[in-house]
């Protein structure tokens, strides 16, 4: 605890972040030097890789991940896995950067998120929203020798908010401006923005899923072509037209009428939503290219009516993009289509990695969580994640 207690009063921290989405395709690591905490908070991307999934180990999460039904001794033992990989690559990526463990001081570990369940989903029960990640952290910091934070959203959870989307925070810290509105927008598995008014207080900020971001999109082109994960460069989907009874079908679910903020993930938004929605819309046998075309425009359009409902109709704001939905080109031409009042630019015309920035955010609530200033957030935010110890 002496080391810890040190690590808390320095002026500055080395924090590894780590991310996987609900993609599942991944390992995002983010190693940063974070200097001082709340306003003063200020940031160093140090290095930043993302390491793949092998192949099989991708099924393997598939097979558990985001079902109702599962097998509990799969479960158990993924939880073990996933800590064990996540902390040899932790190993792997310190030797390749040339940093010794004894060099970093805390590690984020976001976990894999197997389920997300809001209440608004169920109405069997009134416990309240729930989720759950995977991912021992006592493993990563045992195996890595470093003190590592993890489990982040249950406290979000326990204050009875949704858990999700928890960016808002490190977004707010980074990247808020004195000179201009800012919408971030991160296009992963799910979709989430943050709005940052100039000049507003963290109670004018806000953060909500807006729903599919690249989700439908690759579990589609993996079901028909096992090879492919996503659609590169948009390939499929640039000799596809949108099909409209489709998009619809899309559009029509409950969701989309819940009140602002919300989150969701592939727990409703998967090939059985997509199958539901074709057959409804006589769309069975709509060729591959047309589909993709129209998944694309329909997580275009989900994020837009996100943003117009909540950004006060105002024309001035800059929206900068991240995520796995940044390296889509026709996501990107569509969602200009459909916000042309919003101008999108590059995230590092800010001056940051886009793919890392995520992982970066965690670093971020790490740094909050041992040494956060009370004047910015309340002392149950600055509390999230819990501490494993290396010994």
């Amino acid at each position: 605890m002496k080391q810890l207690f040190n690590i808390v009063n320095k002026e500055s921290r080395i924090i590894l972040g780590l991310m996987s989405g609900t993609s599942l395709d991944g390992l995002d690591l983010a190693l940063c030097r974070i200097q001082h905490a709340g306003f003063k908070t200020k940031l160093e991307l140090l290095a930043f890789d993302t390491i793949a999934y092998h192949s099989s180990f991708k099924q393997k999460l598939k097979q558990i991940s985001f079902k109702k039904e599962n097998d509990l001794e799969s479960i158990t033992l993924l939880n073990k896995e996933i800590g064990l990989l996540h902390a040899q690559m932790v190993n792997q990526f310190l030797k390749k950067h040339h940093f010794k463990n004894e060099d970093v001081d805390l590690i984020a570990s976001h976990g894999q998120t197997i389920y997300h369940s809001p209440q608004k989903f169920r109405v069997n029960d009134f416990l309240g929203n729930a989720t759950f990640q995977i991912g021992d952290a006592d493993h990563i910091a045992v195996n890595t020798k470093i003190f590592t934070i993890s489990d982040f959203r249950q406290k979000n959870i326990a204050e009875g908010k949704e858990g999700a989307p928890l960016v808002v925070y490190g977004d707010y810290l980074l990247f808020k401006s004195e000179i201009e509105n800012r919408i971030l927008l991160n296009i992963g598995g799910i979709s989430n923005f943050t709005i940052i008014p100039k000049d507003g207080s963290f109670n004018h900020v806000f953060s909500s899923d807006a729903g599919p971001g690249n989700t439908l999109m690759d579990q589609y082109i993996h079901k028909i072509d096992v090879n492919q994960f996503f659609d590169r460069d948009a390939k499929m989907a640039l000799q596809g037209k949108v099909n409209k009874e489709l998009l619809n079908a899309l559009l029509n679910h409950p969701f989309f009428e819940q009140a602002f903020p919300k989150s969701t993930g592939p727990e409703l938004f998967n090939l059985s939503y997509l199958n539901n929605a074709m057959i409804k819309s006589d769309t069975l046998n709509l060729l591959p290219n047309h589909i993709m075309a129209t998944l694309n425009w329909f997580t275009a359009q989900t994020i837009a009516i996100g943003i117009k409902s909540n950004s006060n109709q105002k024309k001035d704001f800059k929206m900068y993009c991240s995520g796995g939905g940044i390296h889509n080109p026709l996501l990107l031409k569509n969602l200009q289509t459909l916000l042309p009042e919003v101008k999108i630019e590059a995230f590092e015309t800010i001056g940051f990695n886009p793919d890392a920035k995520e992982a970066a955010l965690f670093a971020v609530l790490a740094n909050e969580t041992v040494a956060g200033d009370y004047a910015v957030f309340t002392p149950t935010t600055l509390s999230m994640g819990k501490i494993s110890l290396p010994f």
